[in-house]
């Protein structure tokens, strides 16, 4: 394994493993945060390609307000719309277009921006992982170390 790639997936798993412990927004090394998101994104991309050909649902991306009512991807949250196209890039096989759209983010959003979107990425990668383990599909090795 690459030293970049092994210190990529430490930062993601430990931040797996705080929000499993209770930690609401894990910290996540400002130099590793791009890469940790991608690799979650890309993670996450992999677990719904699974559940969509391999579970007996198909998977449905819905986004929520604050009070718990569901709403068009334009009306949400500027992070949340940016986690929802990254990982719509990524389940489309366009690595580029969603490193583009974290680049964005990064260059533009505020700081409590860029931590929801990696919270967004940690949960998401939690609750995929979980419906994948239900379902008895494959999730990846470093996922499973850090959640179960």
């Amino acid at each position: 394994m690459e030293p970049e790639y092994s210190r990529v997936v430490e930062a993601a798993s430990a931040a797996l493993s705080a929000m499993r412990a209770g930690v609401e927004e894990p910290a996540v090394p400002a130099d590793a945060a791009r890469d940790v998101m991608l690799l979650l994104f890309h993670e996450c991309s992999a677990m719904v390609s699974s559940l969509g050909s391999g579970g007996t649902a198909p998977v449905k991306m819905q986004v929520f307000d604050n009070a718990g009512n569901e709403v068009p991807i334009d009306e949400a949250d500027p992070p949340v719309r940016t986690a929802v196209r990254v990982l719509l890039a990524e389940v489309h096989g366009d690595s580029e277009a969603a490193r583009a759209h974290i680049e964005i983010a990064l260059a533009s959003a505020a700081p409590e921006e860029m931590d929801t979107l990696m919270v967004q990425a940690l949960r998401w990668t939690m609750r995929l992982s979980a419906e994948c383990r239900n379902r008895g599909l494959s999730i990846a090795e470093w996922i499973t170390t850090a959640l179960y």
